[in-house]
């Protein structure tokens, strides 16, 4: 009769050092990353705080936008929407206004009708930057 040889190792010696050699490469490339700056400057964040929501104005033609939430809401300069060849800010808004003009519950009826089209509605924030905000 042949007996059965039982393996008590779970994981061959030749996995066990690919494994550690992978480990390292990978722990080794992080810290290159941080040392020699190829990261760049992880700490400032372009992505600004602010939530906007769109919908339709009461007969269901044209497009509006609301300031639902986010705490730099009061830096946002100006809005614009576009939809391919229209450009829009809002109703006694221009480009030079100082920030702090919006708010949350700010809604406004654009005058973009609601079609098949994409609008894209971009927010300039006073310290130059932009963001897209919102899209239909």
């Amino acid at each position: 009769m042949r007996e059965f040889r039982e393996k008590t190792e779970a994981v061959s010696p030749v996995i066990g050092v690919i494994l550690m050699v992978a480990i390292t490469v990978i722990l080794a490339s992080v810290i290159a990353v941080f040392v020699f700056g190829l990261a760049g400057n992880l700490e400032a964040s372009m992505h600004k705080d602010v939530i906007f929501k769109t919908g339709t104005d009461n007969t269901g033609k044209l497009i509006t936008i609301q300031a639902f939430a986010g705490k730099d809401l009061g830096r946002i300069s100006y809005i614009t929407a576009t939809n391919g060849s229209s450009y829009w800010l809002p109703k006694g808004i221009t480009k030079n206004t100082d920030a702090g003009w919006l708010h949350v519950g700010w809604i406004n009826t654009t005058n973009i009708p609601r079609n098949d089209k994409t609008v894209v509605f971009t927010a300039t924030f006073s310290d130059g930057t932009e963001q897209v905000v919102a899209q239909t």
